[in-house]
């Protein structure tokens, strides 16, 4: 593991006029390292999700990357061809509804593959072996390498929006819910695949979840966040077994009830 952060976040910022969406978020993320940040609805964890995947561009704060030439880049500071490269190639984008993250009407392998072209890959044959290796990396047949996502039911689009993601070797990948409006046992499978990938790839991900069990299955740490403000922040298992903030233990306990 590098002895470096792969991403340092420094008083990021916000406002929609008067609104507050994020405030005066600091951290660092290393890499390997799987964050979680929870909340329930309006906390604030999408409008942070969405800032440091530059997707937003915050009011103040900075975000820098430790860009696989050793240099650290300041996002914002990037033209937008750069950012737009950095998110076919180093990040990946994981959406809660899947349509988002997929071209629907064009066949599953056409959608793994066009994140190879991205990468520069023009090899029809070896594009085309890579995205069923892929497939069958997400637990989708390979028989279904012609078919479209529309085709497919919410856990197989999950799954292969993540290989989409995936098959370029990202060293980070941001989720907006990812286990969001399926099944319980869809989810159950998805979250395994998921921990699977993240262990055997090495990736660092950002996991933005309202889902307590996500959490912790996923990541390492944790950032609690309540309206727009990070209120609590730690290991995992030390959040969730031993919560400081009232808020937080409110949400744990309501989990334990349910």
């Amino acid at each position: 593991m590098s002895d470096q952060p792969l991403l340092k976040v420094r008083n990021l910022s916000k406002f929609y006029g008067n609104r507050i969406g994020c405030s005066n978020v600091s951290f660092d993320l290393w890499p390997g390292e799987v964050l979680a940040i929870v909340g329930e609805s309006g906390s604030g964890k999408t409008t942070l999700l969405n800032c440091l995947s530059t997707r937003l561009m915050p009011t103040t704060g900075s975000v820098d990357y430790h860009m696989r030439d050793g240099q650290y880049r300041e996002l914002y500071h990037m033209g937008e061809a750069e950012r737009r490269f950095l998110m076919r190639t180093d990040w990946g984008f994981v959406h809660q509804n899947p349509a988002d993250g997929l071209r629907m009407t064009v066949s599953a392998g056409a959608n793994v593959g066009e994140r190879l072209m991205a990468v520069g890959d023009r090899h029809y044959g070896r594009i085309r072996q890579t995205a069923s290796e892929w497939l069958e990396r997400v637990e989708i047949s390979t028989d279904r390498i012609d078919d479209q996502p529309r085709d497919f039911s919410g856990g197989m689009r999950q799954r292969l929006q993540i290989a989409r993601n995936l098959v370029t070797g990202p060293r980070l990948v941001f989720m907006d819910e990812p286990t969001g409006g399926l099944d319980v046992s869809v989810q159950a499978r998805l979250l395994d695949l998921v921990r699977g990938l993240v262990n055997d790839l090495g990736l660092s991900a950002i996991v933005v979840t309202h889902d307590l069990a996500v959490a912790r299955l996923l990541s390492h740490r944790m950032m609690v966040m309540k309206d727009g403000h990070v209120i609590e922040h730690g290991l995992t298992d030390r959040v969730l077994d031993d919560p400081r903030e009232p808020y937080t233990q409110l949400l744990v306990s309501s989990i334990l009830q349910v």
